[in-house]
């Protein structure tokens, strides 16, 4: 049986084949978890959108429930309709779309975040956020002459650190009531240019780490490099999807690595000596430094012992 999922604001809509079975649910804790309850046994996969978070209290519920789940990029679904030939669109039929497009494509189903991965989640995201408007708003204190104008920057810059500094507490104290993501954190930072922010941010986008191969968890960050060839024709290769939050602060994690970390240093060497452009090898290094940790987390070993 597959389960496909509709996600709104609102509400969720769901479908499983091949019983021909419908539900529509708030998309609310409370709600989510007494509809799963009621689920029919068997379920083998849940489908379901990437929808900008909306898909996390469902994705929660089943995961709970231990429904394998597979979260997709929304394209798929709608590359699979246009295959099928399907213009007409509603929620429900959404929903029995997303479900057929399961039980024909068959999607990996992922480790999902359980409620502590998805609080930091946001809470790092909210980090971000803030971290970049305090950002946008020194420099356009640069560019101010009004002394008012000045005035009220610096004072929602002092507001914005105070909040910054605020969230980062939250993250200190949520972290050291868990044990396992504490000593997660401890291993991924022994490894040089990983900060505690690359090591927050990448326990909770990858909740899969240390479970998959390197091959896997480099596809799941949109750093494995995708071919364009056609007959005798050779296209570049090129990366994409995987979860942009997570990629953003590895880049930094990786820049900082290309200078202090010996193994990742000789690597991006190594490339760019063969004449492979910056970002190309950039890139490259990415996907070692998070094959690296996939590695420390899988087999609870800090960096030095690993490399």
């Amino acid at each position: 049986m597959v389960l496909g999922i509709d996600i709104s604001k609102e509400w969720i809509d769901a479908h499983l084949l091949p019983q021909e079975t419908s539900w529509r649910v708030l998309n609310n804790a409370k709600e989510l978890k007494s509809w799963v309850k009621q689920l029919p046994h068997g379920i083998t996969l849940a489908v379901m959108e990437a929808t900008g978070g909306l898909e996390t209290q469902p994705a929660i519920a089943l995961a709970q429930a231990t429904i394998p789940t597979a979260i997709v990029n929304p394209m798929r679904i709608r590359s699979f309709a246009v295959a099928m030939g399907q213009k007409a669109k509603s929620d429900p039929i959404d929903a029995r779309l997303i479900a057929d497009f399961g039980v024909r494509v068959a999607p990996k189903a992922k480790t999902l975040p359980d409620e502590e991965q998805a609080s930091l989640r946001e809470m790092i995201v909210r980090r971000r956020q803030l971290v970049d408007n305090r950002v946008a708003e020194m420099n356009r204190l640069g560019s101010m002459r009004s002394k008012q104008v000045q005035r009220s920057i610096k004072a929602h810059i002092l507001w914005l650190s105070k909040q910054i500094d605020k969230i980062e507490q939250q993250l200190e104290d949520t972290i050291k009531n868990s044990p396992l993501w504490l000593n997660n954190e401890q291993l991924l930072i022994t490894v040089p240019g990983i900060g505690s922010v690359t090591a927050r941010s990448t326990l909770t986008h990858f909740p899969e780490l240390g479970k998959l191969s390197g091959k896997e968890i480099g596809s799941l960050g949109g750093l494995a490099p995708f071919t364009r060839d056609s007959g005798k024709w050779k296209g570049k290769r090129f990366i994409g999807g995987g979860r942009k939050d997570a990629r953003s602060a590895l880049y930094m994690a990786t820049l900082t690595a290309t200078r202090c970390n010996p193994e990742i240093s000789k690597f991006y060497l190594h490339l760019t000596g063969q004449g492979k452009p910056h970002k190309v090898a950039i890139t490259a290094c990415m996907r070692k430094m998070l094959t690296i940790m996939n590695a420390i987390v899988r087999d609870q070993k800090p960096w030095r012992k690993c490399a």
